[in-house]
């Protein structure tokens, strides 16, 4: 390896990866490798495994925990809050579908129907 000079920022000494950036790259080359569907695949088969050995109960076990932590740490409002900007992304996505399809019905209705 060459020496660093004095003012010669282009040259940098050699240094370990985090533990999170071998992770980053690790998982980066997995997904280069295997396509990001990948993911869902042992995503689905670790949680079936899970479920296999654990039981559905366990789910419900550790969903019930985080909720707690949830509602200790942000307070019970949280809950209020995100549940209406879930309602309002909802409402908002049908009014856009609705849309959609007002949109197109015009063309539905000049297209000639199959006689049978």
């Amino acid at each position: 390896m060459a020496q660093k000079k004095d003012g010669d920022a282009d040259e940098q000494e050699p240094r370990e990866l985090s533990v999170r950036e071998a992770g980053k790259k690790g998982g980066d080359a997995v997904r280069d490798r295997y396509g990001s569907t990948f993911y869902e695949e042992i995503g689905r088969k670790g949680g079936k495994a899970t479920r296999d050995r654990h039981g559905v109960e366990f789910y419900e076990s550790i969903g019930q925990k985080g909720g707690k932590v949830v509602k200790e740490k942000y307070g019970a409002d949280f809950y209020e809050e995100i549940g209406h900007k879930g309602g309002q992304k909802v409402k908002k996505l049908i009014a856009e579908a609705k849309k959609r399809l007002e949109e197109d019905e015009p063309e539905e209705a000049s297209k000639p129907k199959d006689e049978g």
